[in-house]
């Protein structure tokens, strides 16, 4: 009887060959993140100079770590990075296992219409701008608006909910939660999908609860979905939105609303200091990039090697 042989690997260049026309599609997307993406990142120089429009950037003087160490050490500082992160993180452990309950909640829906109709009502708001939110926002929540009306059968004088630092946050995460959270659910939806009824037919047989089903069958399915996205979640807990904290800032609310985004657009923006600002922009983006590998490392760990690499 004769062996055969295996097929030598094809190289890289015979598989090149072979499947050149799939290349090409990818041709205009390499070519449009290169352009926006890679290249602006050499302005990024400008968070080590003295930075003057006048003198370009390569006529610029460099100053080293200067503006990192003015903006460590500057009075602001501490308020500025603890709100950002306290903002981020009780919007990240509130608000993201939302989707995954809205999620599990409408695949329990069996009547394709009424989960459609219920579908719609919940990525309506994601359709909303920022900006439409926040003018609701401060018609809901003025001291003459609908929620203070409410209120005033208990009270004495209206709450002054846009002005007062200590409701900020709350307002922010629960507004960023009722328009995003449907959204968000989309993709888990998508991925319940693929679970087989066969499964939850037997477990009914078996006598298991609906809990019980959600447990052993859903969330298994879903686990690694939620494991990618909790990093990535995680990496991005400093990239927190600036337009919505900066269109329901106060001069009031400020010692809870200013934030890094918000302080870095009024620095380099309003204020011009474009070196300075690039400076805290950058020191933001490292501390994303080192909470998302310590991030992938610790999920990895805990979750069977469910990771981004």
């Amino acid at each position: 009887m004769s062996i055969i042989k295996p097929e030598k690997k094809e190289s890289f260049i015979q598989y090149f060959k072979h499947n050149y026309a799939l290349y090409l599609f990818l041709v205009p997307a390499v070519i449009l993140t290169i352009i926006f993406n890679y290249v602006p990142m050499y302005g990024a120089v400008i968070a080590f100079k003295d930075f003057s429009p006048m003198r370009g950037i390569l006529g610029s003087d460099w100053v080293g770590f200067k503006h990192f160490k003015d903006f460590l050490t500057s009075p602001n500082f501490l308020n500025i990075f603890m709100n950002t992160i306290k903002l981020s993180f009780f919007d990240l452990i509130i608000g993201f296992p939302i989707p995954i309950i809205l999620a599990l909640m409408l695949n329990q829906v069996r009547r394709a219409k009424i989960k459609k109709n219920i579908q719609l009502i919940l990525y309506a708001p994601n359709f909303i701008s920022v900006v439409i939110i926040t003018g609701m926002i401060f018609i809901l929540f003025s001291p003459t608006g609908p929620v203070n009306t409410l209120l005033s059968i208990f009270t004495d004088k209206p709450i002054p909910f846009m002005t007062s630092p200590d409701t900020f946050r709350t307002i922010y995460i629960s507004s960023g939660i009722w328009q995003g959270a449907g959204w968000a659910s989309i993709i888990y939806v998508a991925a319940l999908a693929n679970v087989d009824p066969q499964l939850h037919d037997a477990a009914t047989i078996d006598g298991a609860s609906l809990i019980q089903r959600i447990l052993h069958i859903d969330l298994p399915t879903l686990k690694p979905v939620i494991a990618v996205l909790l990093i990535l979640a995680i990496g991005g807990i400093m990239s927190i939105g600036f337009e919505k904290a900066y269109l329901l800032q106060t001069s009031m609310n400020l010692p809870t609303s200013e934030i890094i985004p918000t302080y870095v657009y009024k620095r380099g923006l309003q204020a011009g200091d474009y070196a300075y600002s690039t400076a805290v922009g950058l020191f933001n983006t490292v501390i994303n990039v080192v909470l998302l590998v310590v991030a992938n490392k610790v999920v990895k760990k805990l979750s069977d090697g469910e990771s981004l690499y």
